[in-house]
């Protein structure tokens, strides 16, 4: 190839935008839809259960990403998994048995379910760590309270940090709050960890 085709391609390349990351990409989409934080119980359809898009919480904004995005139902595959091992999720809410409607809605049983598929990682502090589309869960400042979030395309006004798309009471936004609260975990689905999902949710 000559030079001037080498750099004609190379300069194609360099001006090709990088593929959006699709979880990200779907929490993303949800901006401007889902505009009520609202933690009602409620009795959802099993499986492909959801309360209506304009309201929600924090897990429903991973909930709908993995539906939209690579078609995977989390309702279906948190109520199969803690059937199938009921005793390796928190004691937290005195339930002795599965709950359709909420199981999949709360931030500890969705850390439990990354951590058995393998998708689960250590927290970190180090930016470069995260990756869009990567799911981080928190204890938030000051209460405590468990929150999950999903790291988002963009990066914060000074470039520093990933951006997060998550709902924690204004509907869904895309905000710099990565390393505003104790995190307790960070996952990655990947390839093998998107199929250990699909197995559960088929």
């Amino acid at each position: 190839m000559g030079l001037r085709r080498l750099a004609f391609v190379l300069a194609a390349l360099a001006a090709t935008p990088a593929l959006a990351d699709p979880l990200a990409q779907a929490a993303a989409e949800q901006v401007g839809v889902t505009v009520i934080y609202d933690p009602a119980y409620v009795g959802l359809e099993f499986p492909g259960g959801d309360v209506p898009r304009d309201r929600g919480v924090c897990t429903d904004v991973s909930i709908r990403a993995l539906r939209d995005a690579h078609g995977i139902d989390l309702q279906l595959a948190v109520n199969r998994d803690m059937k199938a091992d009921f005793g390796a999720y928190p004691a937290l809410w005195g339930l002795s048995t599965t709950d359709r409607n909420i199981d999949h809605r709360r931030v500890p049983n969705l850390e439990t379910l990354l951590r058995r598929i393998g998708a689960a990682g250590e927290p970190s502090d180090d930016p470069d760590d995260f990756a869009p589309g990567d799911i981080v869960s928190w204890r938030l400042a000051g209460s405590g309270l468990p929150h999950v979030g999903i790291v988002a395309e963009g990066r914060s006004a000074d470039g520093a940090r990933p951006l997060v798309t998550h709902n924690i009471g204004r509907g869904t936004r895309t905000e710099d709050i990565l390393f505003d609260h104790d995190m307790v975990l960070r996952a990655r689905l990947d390839a093998a960890a998107r199929d250990r999902l699909r197995a559960l949710a088929q």
